[in-house]
């Protein structure tokens, strides 16, 4: 059964021995945050449990919940699955169903069909939303009375750093949740650090452009604002309008803190935008997410949230975010992004705060990353059918590393994954990507290591490509533009002009492999 709401999330934790409660006195000014760095590490990397603080200095009765994704097995826990894969081959399913040939097949697609329908969400009324039992709007307003983390010594402020953000598409009306960082202003304003090619930002130009009235205006107002991130002066105008016209147009914005865990994992699913995070969830929960009407802004919000903050971001306001300890291991620097102003804080009585860290992998991201991964893989391969696997090692934090496996057909195909790749949505910010032969598991690190470093020319076999990298990138040449490198690491061709001959690799045969296997324990050697 779907976990309704994140307090049945814990309970699961709990009976299942993955849940620690903290009882001694634990600041959230650093000390959670180097708690839950240690709990991610520990076990050789493989994580520790999820962590429920009940005594917060400062915050008489508060609770905060931290890693709660933080291992492999808590991820499965999370999503209901003895496998990751598992999931992948239900939307592999869904993506490609056997086409019926007769009557019965077709009454065999019922059951998938009702499944489908189960997915959407639905609005229920606000007497039965758990996130409505506390609702302060004007001077009741105080972001100072929620247990927000700062995580790193470094960090410009306090950081709400598990929020699912939502918005919607001001053309197709589609909702989006995304999950981005807010730095605390103070009581009722926060950063909104969208970034660029995320959804939320593309709604908020789509609302930039709407202000306009020609496409010439458009083209010069994006030009102007760089896209929205950058603030012009008011002074400065467009064809006899001026972008103070735009200061005080505003975009409405809700956020929630401590779903259950589906909806919060699909806050950071790479999904298309035409794609809502609310049906991504239902089809991992198996059940609709509930959803009630916010109290100040036309948003639906999830209706048994922990905390539900509302607001709205003015068009042409941005103020300076940051630095951040971030997922790559280094600070990221300060830059202007969008301002949140609350309207109304909603909230369960008794809430729990939930707060993620990030930094040095492995933490607790990093399984939330290999759970995309291996879920979104059948995506993938609909465009790039002769890809076997992909392996995002945490070192690579997502962005900065891709290994792939490929069933080779032709010429130059490693190339050509790598460029599709770098076409293919959230993708398109990988650093590095390196290709290989289907004969080669990606998921083991040291075998793609051997292979590169015996299979490649460098000259030859590495290509580089310009074009838009992650915000967080703090090596390229210019903010969210520089280059990328793609090494193919396949078995060289004829066809590619290779004519020198190519060794086989040392294998035992099967049969000696198998004897060894039979007297193994009698040799007395473990």
């Amino acid at each position: 059964m779907a976990y309704r709401d994140l307090r049945e999330w814990l309970t699961r934790l709990e009976k299942s021995g993955e849940l620690k409660r903290i009882r001694v006195e634990v600041d959230t000014d650093l000390e959670m945050a180097e708690i839950a760095d240690r709990a991610a590490k520990m076990n050789g990397g493989k994580g520790g449990p999820a962590l429920l603080f009940e005594n917060v200095k400062g915050y008489p009765g508060a609770k905060v919940l931290m890693n709660q994704f933080g291992s492999l097995r808590k991820m499965q826990m999370a999503l209901e699955c003895d496998s990751l894969d598992a999931i992948a081959d239900r939307l592999q399913s869904l993506l490609k169903p056997e086409v019926p040939t007769g009557f019965m097949d077709k009454l065999k697609m019922l059951p998938m069909l009702a499944e489908v329908g189960s997915f959407f969400p639905k609005v229920v009324d606000r007497k039965q939303a758990s996130c409505k039992e506390v609702v302060k709007t004007g001077d009741q307003i105080n972001l100072s009375e929620l247990p927000i983390l700062r995580t790193w010594p470094g960090d410009a402020g306090r950081f709400i750093t598990l929020p699912l953000v939502m918005t919607r598409d001001p053309r197709s009306g589609k909702r989006n949740v995304g999950m981005y960082r807010m730095q605390v202003y103070d009581e009722r304003t926060t950063g909104m650090h969208w970034q660029r090619q995320k959804n939320a930002a593309e709604h908020l130009r789509d609302r930039l452009r709407a202000t306009a009235t020609t496409d010439a205006e458009r083209v010069k107002l994006m030009a102007m604002t760089a896209g929205g991130t950058t603030a012009a002066e008011d002074s400065t105008s467009l064809n006899g309008v001026t972008l103070s016209k735009i200061r005080g147009e505003r975009m409405e914005v809700a956020v929630a803190i401590g779903a259950d865990p589906a909806l919060t994992f699909s806050a950071i699913v790479p999904a298309p935008p035409e794609i809502e995070e609310f049906l991504i969830a239902g089809f991992l929960r198996g059940k609709p997410v509930e959803l009630v009407k916010a109290e100040t802004v036309d948003l639906e919000v999830p209706a048994h949230a922990e905390y539900i903050l509302e607001g709205y971001v003015d068009l042409a306001e941005l103020r300076m975010e940051g630095p951040f300890g971030d997922h790559t291991g280094f600070y990221t620097m300060p830059e202007e992004y969008p301002v949140f102003h609350l309207t109304a804080i909603t909230h369960r009585k008794d809430p729990i705060y939930a707060a993620t860290i990030v930094g040095k992998p492995p933490m607790e991201d990093a399984w939330m990353a290999k759970a995309v991964e291996r879920i979104f893989l059948p995506l993938i391969k609909l465009t790039m059918p002769e890809i076997v696997d992909i392996n995002l090692p945490p070192e690579g934090v997502a962005h900065n590393l891709m290994l792939i496996s490929i069933r080779k057909s032709y010429a130059g195909q490693a190339r050509k994954v790598m460029n599709g790749i770098w076409a293919l949505g959230q993708a398109m910010f990988t650093k590095c990507i390196v290709v290989v032969d289907e004969d080669c598991d990606v998921q083991d690190v040291g075998e793609v290591v051997l292979r590169v470093a015996n299979n490649i020319d460098p000259e030859r076999d590495i290509q580089f490509t310009l074009g838009p990298v992650d915000s967080l990138d703090h090596a390229s040449r210019l903010p969210n533009f520089g280059s990328k490198m793609g090494i193919d690491a396949t078995r060289k061709w004829a066809a590619e002009g290779f004519t020198r001959p190519w060794p086989e690799m040392l294998e035992m045969p099967e049969p000696v492999k198998k004897r060894v296997d039979e007297i193994w324990r009698s040799l007395g050697i473990e």
